[in-house]
């Protein structure tokens, strides 16, 4: 099973979750999760700026694998830059493609 999280909001304890959701899917110990992605965009953006408090959790999860992907409409109406996010997350041009284009490939789709 695949799994896209879609983190859109910019309350802290909604980015927290979406994180730990993530580190759940990766720590299920039945075997039965392939993948785990995370689309941010919206409010959802600060979690992968570089210096936000979920920098650290965001960066092991990008070690442990996990694709992060920034809304590059978003980044924009927030006169943010790459640069501005943690090394590795990737830009998509529009985050609600990315997760529809997820989930025509099996991705489940869940929004904390």
């Amino acid at each position: 099973m695949r799994t896209v999280i879609h983190l859109l909001s910019r309350d802290e304890t909604e980015q927290q979750t979406a994180l730990a959701i993530s580190r759940n899917l990766l720590n299920d110990e039945t075997d039965s999760i392939d993948d785990v992605a995370v689309v941010v965009q919206a409010g959802g953006i600060d979690a992968v700026v570089t210096g936000a408090d979920t920098e650290d959790r965001v960066r092991s999860l990008l070690n442990d694998g996990v694709p992060f992907k920034a809304c590059s409409n978003t980044l924009e109406s927030n006169d943010l830059d790459e640069s501005d996010l943690v090394d590795g997350v990737e830009t998509v041009p529009e985050g609600a493609v990315e997760v529809t284009r997820l989930q025509t490939e099996g991705y489940a789709y869940i929004r904390p």
